[in-house]
């Protein structure tokens, strides 16, 4: 049987803790490296990333637009960037944010998610603003390779407020957010397919700097058995502490994947390795 991604998080919290490293190589910090912007600067950025997170901590999380944007060069970096990162034992979360619908979602899930495809990864983030009925194909193939999904629900970024707040008047789920409801069909999906598992496979994203009160967010729905994984951005860089983890996700942070990104990636090459020990150390204690 295929393991499933639920399972391979549980084991990466245990071993690892729960800090996930994004391999984000934004101009600045590719110049604060020494390196090229450019597709070949991008690549010996993640393939160092890749080297200084293993055996430090179990997850990390490419931002795939930063190499999309040097076009096909820059997605043939990433394919060597996964496969680093996969050879080396660690769960990958693609960043890609794909939402669609029908077909067009199913090759996006087939792209990412198919074993042995160049852009293969362990779990992708997902957009399920045309509705999560559209997730079908996606959550067929999670389930049937081992992957997971990681739907936006409540994201950290401002501009979001509004839509993800907005009320849904419509048969069972009249009066609930757009964000809470998008949670709810994720537990739902787990408590149906995730029987006997502590971890589900199907997470959601919720930004570290959102109340997630005005949200509509179940925390204890998300964490209740299968729990929905949750990751959770918006730590360090953009504000949020460690400390906090606890508070913020009361009973759900024990399936909170906290990504930290831009505060280990500023302290370069040579003390990537240093920060991310310090950092994972950090949140342990915080977690505890």
């Amino acid at each position: 049987m295929v393991q499933a991604f639920g399972e391979r998080l549980g084991r990466a919290f245990t071993d690892h803790g729960h800090l996930c490293v994004g391999i984000d190589p934004h101009e600045y910090l590719l110049a604060e490296w020494g390196l090229p912007v450019s597709a070949v600067g991008a690549h010996e950025f993640g393939l160092r990333v890749v080297e200084a997170c293993a055996g430090r901590v179990g997850i990390v999380k490419p931002q795939v637009a930063f190499y999309e944007r040097f076009g096909s060069i820059g997605y043939k970096v990433l394919e060597d960037v996964l496969k680093e990162a996969r050879d080396a034992g660690l769960v990958v979360v693609g960043d890609v944010k794909r939402g669609d619908l029908g077909s067009t979602l199913e090759a996006y899930g087939q792209a990412w998610l198919t074993p042995g495809s160049p852009l293969e990864v362990d779990a992708m983030t997902i957009s399920a603003y045309q509705g999560f009925g559209a997730l079908r194909s996606p959550l067929d193939l999670a389930a049937r390779y081992g992957k997971g999904l990681f739907v936006l629900s409540a994201t950290s970024n401002p501009e979001a407020l509004a839509v993800q707040t907005a009320e849904i008047k419509r048969e069972a789920q009249t009066g609930k957010t757009l964000a809470g409801a998008l949670a709810s069909r994720v537990v739902n999906w787990n408590r149906t397919h995730s029987e006997g598992q502590p971890i589900g496979s199907i997470g959601v994203v919720l930004g570290a700097t959102v109340d997630f009160l005005d949200y509509g967010i179940d925390l204890a729905a998300l964490a209740d058995e299968p729990a929905a994984p949750i990751l959770a951005p918006g730590f360090g860089y953009q504000g949020a502490q460690f400390a906090d983890v606890k508070r913020l996700f009361g009973v759900a942070a024990g399936t909170t994947i906290v990504t930290a990104s831009r505060s280990i990636l500023a302290s370069g090459p040579s003390g990537l390795g240093d920060a991310i020990a310090r950092q994972s150390a950090l949140l342990g204690e915080a977690i505890a």
